[in-house]
């Protein structure tokens, strides 16, 4: 009995592990748009943090070098902010149905 329990549970961990890959390769193209100062500054990353675009209004090109750093550091926070939001999404529902005791999954 306590075979069958243990092939069980490799096999969920390798539907796991399958689900986890897929998932990992679908947040490589899902894309999140951070911005600031009201919409002046925007950047396009992956979930995986690869930024794809930054743009920047050009009246910004006229202000002080100091404030277009920040509101640049200001877009890239925002979009961390969302792409680790989808990530847990997508990653948190893949460990529901495994239950291994001991086993604390970060997702």
């Amino acid at each position: 009995m306590m075979k069958g329990g243990i092939g069980n549970i490799l096999k969920q961990a390798q539907a796991m592990q399958e689900n986890v890959r897929k998932a990992q390769e679908e947040l490589a193209t899902i894309e999140v748009t951070g911005s600031s100062g009201g919409g002046l500054v925007s950047l396009v990353m992956t979930c995986r943090h690869d930024v794809k675009r930054v743009t920047i209004d050009p009246s910004l090109l006229q202000d002080d070098k100091e404030v277009l750093e920040d509101l640049v550091a200001a877009a890239m926070n925002d979009a961390v902010r969302k792409a680790e939001q989808a990530t847990q999404q997508k990653m948190g529902g893949l460990t529901a149905g495994l239950n291994i005791p001991g086993l604390n999954l970060p997702f």
